[in-house]
């Protein structure tokens, strides 16, 4: 138990982002941005998020007012979902979805040779109302968002585009990023994941 220090359960996480603090040294971040890029950095233990977080000019804007206004939270996995505070969330009105494990998305998904991710940002589509899209496992959701998107037959408010992984994952984060009118929070490069997506969703819900 040597070198272990005693802190109250109450303040771990404050202490946490005391430490993330301390570590940046001169870093600084944008206000705006700050309060998601630590968050990130505090799930992961990855100070590489520090320069590998992209965000649209208007992406943290206009996410929170979406969220003000009631919008839905559509994931890519049951993770993502499971890791947004449903507390925070419920304070807004916000609806948390993810149908990847839905029986007609499994079926259409196999009938058409596509992922069921793919198939589930499609059934999310028909959602009336603001729509964020927190994607943090499957490049073929981003990339059937960028379709649904260029056809017009979507628009969301946001894209999370997190997806960690080797196979297409950095390609499909730059088809979102090239996107014109499209507002989005992107960790370029491989490095992603489930919980990194839920983490983002928390950060914008608790800094409304």
């Amino acid at each position: 138990m040597k070198n272990i220090i005693f802190i109250e359960p109450d303040n771990i996480e404050k202490r946490s982002f005391e430490i993330i603090q301390e570590e940046m040294g001169e870093i600084r971040l944008e206000k705006e941005t700050e309060p998601i890029v630590k968050r990130v950095i505090h799930t992961s233990a990855d100070f590489n998020y520090l320069n590998n977080m992209c965000f649209s000019k208007n992406a943290v804007k206009k996410a929170k007012e979406a969220l003000k206004n009631g919008a839905t939270i559509i994931t890519d996995t049951n993770m993502a979902h499971s890791g947004i505070n449903k507390k925070a969330a419920a304070k807004y009105g916000v609806n948390i979805q993810c149908f990847m494990a839905d029986e007609d998305v499994a079926k259409e998904a196999a009938l058409r040779g596509e992922t069921r991710a793919a198939v589930s940002m499609e059934k999310a589509s028909m959602i009336k109302g603001p729509l964020i899209f927190a994607v943090g496992n499957a490049p073929t959701a981003l990339i059937k968002l960028y379709e649904m998107i260029k056809n017009e037959t979507i628009k969301p408010e946001v894209i999370i585009g997190v997806p960690v992984g080797f196979v297409n994952v950095v390609e499909a984060k730059e088809l979102i990023m090239s996107l014109d009118n499209v507002e989005y929070i992107v960790a370029k490069g491989r490095k992603g994941g489930s919980n990194i997506a839920a983490a983002i969703c928390n950060a914008l819900l608790y800094n409304i």
